[in-house]
């Protein structure tokens, strides 16, 4: 990190993950200080400037992107808004933090990036899965050739139960709320673009999910153009938790990482062997990985350095999602 520099922060939405990143600003990342939070709901944004100790909060993020002092802003507000302020970002010379997706349309997301490239400020997306520890692991192993040359890729990305119909009806689906993560792992494990890609998918958790226009249970395969097949394996509802599991096989062996897990301990007694459940939604699991996502944006402006998951990253996401939509409603390969 820059030595002595401290940058200040705007964030534009006090929400879950709002307020996820004011906490890691303001006590786990040294090398930053929100200065300003801004929502239109302004009870939740005067809560979390006294938690973390920020010094102003307004309704309106325009005072944060005309607010001299700031540097960079978070963008955590609802994803309709996020292309139009990642825009006003921009022009205002901010450098961008956004959580994903940039935006459910191609064109919103590629005036955005525009604007961004116009402007030359950085620009990170919140895939934060990539900071994981284990799954870094699996990155390494690919990388340095540990395993051979990859030929499968298994993920698993269940979650303990469905969000909100209120969420899912705007969310863009699953394959753009919930694979969308999946589909950047995909991409970042294997170091390689997908070309072609089909979805099969169903209701089998509620069927208030189905009436809202989404499915719930879904078989994602990908074809890599290095050759690699891999599997996307969704539910909205695992009833014992948070299920987060990936596997590469190869030609020199395989790597798998399992889920985490509150504790190590294992009961045996006359009837079984047993544990306790996995970690139980994503603000447990990947804590750590929301604090280094944004440590290595802080640490990209800083000290002008590439950051880490950007732009083009966001956008293939995005189109992978929308590739997946087309394959299940088509029932049939999409090529990208």
């Amino acid at each position: 990190m820059s030595e002595g520099r401290v940058l200040n922060v705007g964030i534009i939405g006090a929400g879950r993950i709002g307020r996820l990143h004011a906490e890691h600003l303001a006590f786990r990342i040294p090398e930053a200080t929100p200065l300003m939070i801004a929502d239109p709901f302004e009870e939740a944004a005067r809560k979390c400037a006294e938690r973390c100790r920020i010094p102003h909060t307004v309704p309106d993020y325009h005072a944060v992107l005309e607010n001299p002092d700031i540097e960079a802003v978070l963008i955590c507000s609802p994803t309709h808004t996020h292309a139009q302020i990642i825009q006003e970002a921009a022009a205002a010379g901010k450098h961008i933090f956004c959580e994903k997706p940039i935006a459910l349309d191609l064109g919103d997301i590629d005036r955005a990036l525009e604007a961004v490239e116009k402007a030359r400020v950085k620009f990170q997306v919140g895939f934060n899965r990539r900071f994981d520890a284990n799954f870094r692991r699996v990155r390494k192993a690919i990388e340095e050739g540990e395993i051979g040359q990859p030929h499968l890729l298994h993920i698993i990305s269940r979650d303990p139960s469905p969000p909100p119909l209120e969420y899912i009806k705007v969310s863009g689906g699953i394959f753009l709320d919930m694979t969308i993560h999946d589909f950047d792992m995909a991409r970042y494990l294997i170091g390689g673009e997908v070309e072609e890609i089909y979805a099969a998918g169903g209701v089998m958790v509620d069927p208030a999910i189905g009436e809202a226009g989404d499915i719930d249970t879904a078989l994602v395969v990908l074809k890599f153009a290095n050759g690699v097949i891999g599997t996307i394996d969704n539910s909205r509802k695992a009833v014992y938790g948070y299920d987060q599991r990936v596997e590469v096989f190869g030609s020199g062996g395989a790597i798998r990482v399992e889920n985490n897990y509150p504790n190590n301990a294992i009961i045996s007694d006359a009837q079984s062997v047993h544990r306790d459940l996995p970690l139980h939604f994503f603000m447990d699991r990947y804590i750590e990985s929301y604090v280094e996502e944004l440590k290595a944006f802080v640490d990209a402006v800083l000290n002008d350095k590439p950051v880490p998951v950007g732009g083009e990253d966001g956008r293939m996401a995005v189109v992978m999602g929308l590739a997946a939509w087309k394959s299940y409603r088509e029932n049939r390969p999409v090529r990208l």
